[in-house]
């Protein structure tokens, strides 16, 4: 049997950072095709199976530009199934309200749901509402709010640069400040605030944990190099059960108090570790706002 055709369907939040997903997986050799209308993804699907080969990996953007169109997805992701072999994943884009609005803003456009002297965040929570059920379906959900362009990249990249080569579980590590809020799609969390504060450092205060300096004091303490061990005999032991029971995506946070020191070192150090048997991506979510206090 030939090799399955791999299919990754773009779709969520306008304003999620769509554009730069689709950017990503087209420099990593993905046929990409924005705002297809979803009812020409059978079609579409035929013509890439008649390319001998030629096209092993697509990514479609479908969302609520398509207007009525999109209506059409759920039956076109139906005849896909019904294609031995084209495997099909959904990646859904969100932020949160302030973040859309504040997109929107400094863009200039017009939301595609919002009449022409409409709010913006009627026309989101519209959409958000009309979503709803695509979210439930998708493969990967991932919020933009707090994510740089080039910290989106990395994770796409991290989880299907190896699409050909059946890669079951890609890891995110995420680092944040807890005065923040712990992320809501974190899997698993960790609360590395007992360990020694470089904030109280003169010389190291305004530097991060990607410093080498910040990361060599976190890391030199017993404490720490301790806790390391545990967290690595702990992770070594969870992920492959999350594998065997068939899930894709893990996302691991790790914490202080504002996400700027002990959380970036740790978080670093850990996908070092994870690295040499997972597909692994690291994003420090606070790293840019205020000093730990």
């Amino acid at each position: 049997m030939a090799q399955a055709i791999r299919m990754l369907i773009i779709t969520g939040m306008s304003g999620a950072g769509k554009t730069v997903a689709v950017q990503c997986l087209e420099d990593m050799g993905f046929f990409c095709v924005d705002n297809l209308p979803p009812a020409l993804i059978p079609k579409f699907s035929e013509l890439v199976r008649q390319s001998d080969g030629s096209v092993r990996r697509v990514a479609l953007v479908c969302d609520l530009r398509g207007g009525e169109f999109f209506s059409a997805l759920f039956d076109a992701l139906k005849d896909l199934e019904e294609q031995n072999q084209l495997e099909y994943q959904i990646i859904f884009l969100e932020a949160d309200d302030e973040t859309l609005v504040r997109r929107y803003k400094a863009s200039r456009r017009k939301h595609p749901l919002a009449p022409d002297h409409g709010r913006i965040v009627d026309g989101i929570a519209r959409e958000r509402d009309m979503l709803a059920d695509m979210r439930n379906r998708a493969n990967l959900v991932l919020n933009t709010s707090r994510l740089r362009p080039l910290e989106l990249k990395e994770i796409l990249a991290n989880r299907y640069r190896g699409m050909d080569d059946g890669e079951t579980l890609s890891v995110n590590v995420i680092s944040f400040g807890f005065k923040y809020g712990i992320p809501i799609d974190a899997d698993l969390v960790f609360d590395v605030r007992f360990l020694p504060n470089p904030y109280y450092i003169d010389t190291l205060r305004f530097r991060s944990g990607r410093d080498p300096d910040v990361y060599d004091y976190v890391m030199k303490w017993p404490t720490t190099k301790k806790f390391m061990e545990k967290l690595f005999d702990l992770t070594d032991f969870l992920l492959p059960q999350y594998v065997k029971e068939g899930k894709k995506q893990i996302v691991v946070a790790v914490g202080c108090t504002g996400g700027r020191h002990r959380s970036v070192a740790i978080a670093e150090n850990l996908r070092e570790h994870l690295q040499r048997s997972f597909a692994v991506s690291v994003a420090h979510r606070d790293l840019g706002k205020d000093d730990e206090r």
